[in-house]
């Protein structure tokens, strides 16, 4: 799944003038390129055991450097194998959108190759198995997405790459120096072995260090309070792909990490840090709804719905519970989807309106736009938690587990996190229904773009279908992604 992507990157350092002469040939390419990496995540789909979903499959072991145990160690679970196919699924609707719809920039050439890296860093983040490994892959995402903004993005694409590069590596480093602080007392950078021991062998105050470290680190990538500030400026600025893909697997790196690496690596750490977690993840909730509700850009609104919601998934990790893991892991995958589906809605609309500012945009969009204001509607009611769809269960189950978070865990502050959550899930939904109530109703103004008229493209119904079908999907039979989830989740706390 990896070597494709490797394969078409390399293959665009051949020169123009001998290959891919022109940008939609290049376009092309990429398009693909991505969808033979989609094929080979379906194929994993349909290799998968998922009767035995706790155990690893698809394996590649390798031995990377001997001399100090590292290995070349790759492999998938129940936890890790539908972030694996998300990210396949959302590069190629990625690339499927730029047939049609470039970014402004030019450079394709590049902009493809740099999709294609960073595919291959999120691919290897959810699949490697080794410490090291994890880490360069998790490297890997960065100067990638760096370039996107930076090149690709707004007017104040500096500004934003910049916070973002810099926060990330910040929390990198973080997250290296807790990883390697187990590792060395552990005696080995096997994942697999080190989830298998819960602890044992790593001293208590070792553990707490650790985890603090790790948690902080990994944070950052999620995003959480008060470390998000660099979300909505790396989202308002970015291309609607790099939009996407930010939101849809990038920011699971850090909460995927927290399952992953944090939690089983460490567990007495996590003991102590999770009533903390719980409160700055709860304190995301409520000041991402507030912030929402005083934008009037579009894609800043989503980005800062982007720190609510991964609140809820932050919440679910805190409880320590087989219900908050189970719901964090759902709401990660239901974010992808959604706010997906929203960041490539927030591109129609500038690529229509010439901006998205709400003021300036207007009203009337269901008049002017009607099927482009019907996706949009239900990418909104879908992120705001209506019942039947993806976004529903996530934040449900997350408020359940702090309801009966685990039994060393205080549970008064729990309850009470659980009551705040529910004031946010309240606010979320009143910032959807006024972005819609200012933007879909009402008299529409003159149109400032290509004009609102225009008609929806064969690629943005290619881009915007798959991931309305998956919401439904799992909004209304949560239990194909649960089910695939629970038993590695019982796992992490010594269960069969």
């Amino acid at each position: 799944m990896m070597a494709i992507p490797l394969f078409g990157a390399v293959a665009l350092l051949v020169p123009a003038d001998r290959f891919l002469r022109t940008e939609f040939a290049v376009r092309a390419f990429g398009t693909g390129v991505s969808a033979a990496a989609l094929l080979v995540a379906v194929s994993a789909l349909t290799a998968f055991d998922f009767g035995d979903t706790s155990r690893t499959q698809l394996q590649a072991d390798w031995a990377w450097s001997p001399a100090i145990g590292l290995r070349f160690h790759l492999g998938a679970d129940g936890i890790s194998l539908p972030l694996v196919v998300l990210t396949a699924l959302l590069t190629f609707l990625c690339f499927l959108y730029t047939l049609r719809h470039p970014p402004a920039g030019g450079r394709i050439r590049l902009l493809t190759a740099l999709l294609l890296v960073l595919e291959i860093g999120l691919i290897g983040t959810f699949t490697a198995l080794d410490l090291v490994l994890f880490f360069v892959f998790f490297e890997t995402v960065l100067i990638p997405m760096y370039v996107v903004i930076m090149l690709w993005g707004g007017d104040g694409r500096r500004a934003a790459a910049t916070k973002f590069i810099l926060y990330t590596l910040l929390g990198s480093g973080l997250l290296l120096a807790g990883m390697l602080l187990v590792a060395v007392n552990a005696g080995t950078l096997d994942m697999v072995r080190l989830a298998a021991r819960h602890g044992s062998g790593v001293s208590h105050g070792v553990q707490i260090a650790a985890f603090a470290l790790m948690a902080v680190g990994l944070a950052v990538k999620a995003p959480m309070w008060p470390l998000h500030t660099w979300l909505p400026d790396a989202h308002t600025e970015a291309p609607t792909v790099g939009s996407v893909l930010l939101a849809g697997v990038l920011l699971k790196m850090g909460t995927y990490g927290l399952v992953r690496v944090a939690l089983p690596l460490a567990p007495d750490g996590a003991q102590v840090w999770a009533p903390w977690l719980g409160l700055l993840a709860v304190i995301g909730i409520i000041y991402g709804a507030l912030a929402c509700l005083a934008q009037r850009d579009l894609k800043r609104m989503i980005a800062y719905s982007s720190v609510g919601h991964m609140g809820f998934v932050l919440l679910g990790i805190a409880t320590l519970t087989p219900v908050g893991i189970n719901a964090a892991l759902f709401g990660n995958v239901a974010h992808g989807l959604i706010t997906g589906l929203l960041f490539f809605l927030a591109g129609a609309v500038k690529d229509r309106w010439g901006t998205t500012d709400m003021d300036r945009i207007g009203g009337g969009m269901l008049g002017t736009a009607p099927r482009l204001a019907s996706v949009l509607t239900f990418a909104s009611v879908a992120s705001l938690g209506l019942p039947g769809l993806a976004g529903f269960w996530g934040e449900m189950l997350a408020m359940v587990g702090a309801y009966r978070p685990h039994a060393d865990l205080p549970r008064g502050a729990f309850v009470t996190f659980m009551a705040l959550a529910g004031i946010g899930a309240l606010l979320t939904a009143g910032y959807f229904l006024r972005m819609l109530a200012k933007i879909t109703h009402g008299p529409a103004p003159e149109p400032l773009g290509s004009g609102p008229g225009a008609a929806v493209s064969a690629q943005e119904y290619a881009a915007w279908v798959p991931l309305i079908a998956l919401t439904l999907l799992v909004g209304l039979w949560p239990k194909t992604l649960l089910d695939v989830t629970a038993a590695p989740v019982r796992a992490l706390f010594g269960g069969g």
